[in-house]
């Protein structure tokens, strides 16, 4: 066996309870109080592994970056890994999906999206230290709190840390019960189209009336032909809203909508079609607002030959790594679109990421930190 593995097949129930005390600290996105608790349990867990540095991150809770100490004399470059805090999942969340152990897995609020990967990166740093692996270069972990809300805080932070830095690992599940990595994702993005009508009885003044609903309605069958399946564009009307009651004519309605490009170039086609709109009712009025928030993570050369070495170093822990795209967006989108060679999908394998069945399967825990520490020592 994979003596890298074999040390930590051992150690698999630290990392389990790691696991559970991440798990056990609640952290949505939206209670910054909160996520700053999880950030202080971290700098407990840390302080003697790395050199913290804590970030505001108003009006969400900080963002944490640890250097850790790791042997090997002479550091040349850097490797920002990528993990976040935050969860969906509201305060209270434990009473009714509390962590637990069962069936082979883990399960609880963020155990798979992502607390199971940070605390497993954690892991693979300490084994690289006492097994005196050396690291060619700085090691630099970031935890955003904002993730799974935008990355509206904490993306300047990750995009000026990415261009210090030789490639970028991000800790979010892998794809799928066996656990393939990233190294394609879509660009994420969305708009707002609010139609301004004139309010009007609808049975005394109905004429006098431009109802903002019927204009919306023909502006989103418009909106829902910009779909292109081949180029993996999609466009999708998400929430709608409008009007107040069934005897007045609506005077304003609003959509919002959910884009996803595979291609950066279709960014800016979206983009202009949505500008193009034009109201077919003259009496209405339309304001068209959003755009692209996440770049595509597109898979390029350099993507690929990450993978390929992900791939290799897996080999000796009895792993077939497969790779996959999704449609989903991370943090990982930023800093590939820099040109950073990025590998996604790190972290732990499971299933059920935002919902009552989250988890992730216990004989896959040691593996998948063997390979984060094999990928960081191996590197160059």
């Amino acid at each position: 066996m994979d003596s890298l593995l074999a040390f930590l097949q051992a150690r698999e129930r630290a990392i389990i309870a790691t696991i559970r005390s991440m798990v056990e600290c609640e952290s949505p996105s939206d209670d910054a109080a909160a996520v700053n608790r999880q950030v202080g349990q971290m700098c407990d867990l840390l302080s003697a592994d790395a050199k913290l540095t804590r970030k505001k991150g108003k009006p969400y809770g900080d963002h944490l970056l640890a250097e850790f100490h790791l042997p090997g004399r002479r550091k040349q470059g850097q490797l920002l890994v990528l993990g976040h805090t935050d969860t969906v999942y509201p305060l209270g969340t434990l009473a009714s999906m509390p962590f637990r152990e069962a069936e082979g897995r883990l399960w609880g609020p963020g155990v798979l999206d992502m607390k199971g990967g940070v605390a497993a990166f954690i892991h693979a740093m300490r084994a690289l230290r006492e097994l005196d692996i050396p690291v060619p270069r700085r090691v630099v972990l970031q935890l955003n709190s904002d993730e799974e809300v935008g990355s509206h805080s904490s993306r300047a932070l990750s995009e000026a840390n990415a261009k210090r830095s030789n490639a970028v690992l991000v800790l979010e599940p892998g794809t799928g019960l066996t656990g393939k990595l990233k190294t394609a994702r879509k660009g994420v993005g969305g708009f707002r189209v609010r139609i301004i009508g004139a309010g009007a009885h609808a049975g005394v003044d109905f004429q006098n009336g431009a109802n903002a609903i019927v204009e919306l309605a023909r502006q989103l069958v418009r909106v829902a032909e910009f779909t292109d399946l081949k180029s993996g564009l999609t466009v999708n009307p998400g929430v709608i809203g409008g009007g107040t009651r069934t005897n007045v004519v609506p005077s304003e309605a609003v959509c919002d909508i959910d884009i996803r490009v595979a291609r950066m170039r279709d960014a800016a086609r979206i983009d202009k079609k949505f500008r193009a709109l034009r109201v077919v009712d003259k009496r209405c009025r339309m304001e068209v607002t959003g755009g692209l928030n996440r770049p595509p993570m597109e898979r390029t050369r350099e993507i690929a030959a990450l993978f390929a070495l992900a791939r290799e170093l897996a080999k000796p822990l009895g792993v077939q790594l497969e790779e996959s795209s999704t449609g989903g967006g991370s943090d990982g989108n930023l800093t590939a679109a820099l040109g950073v060679p990025t590998l996604d999908g790190l972290g732990m394998v499971g299933e059920g990421a935002h919902s009552a069945g989250e988890s992730i399967l216990v004989n896959r825990i040691a593996d998948r930190t063997a390979l984060l520490a094999k990928l960081v020592a191996g590197i160059g």
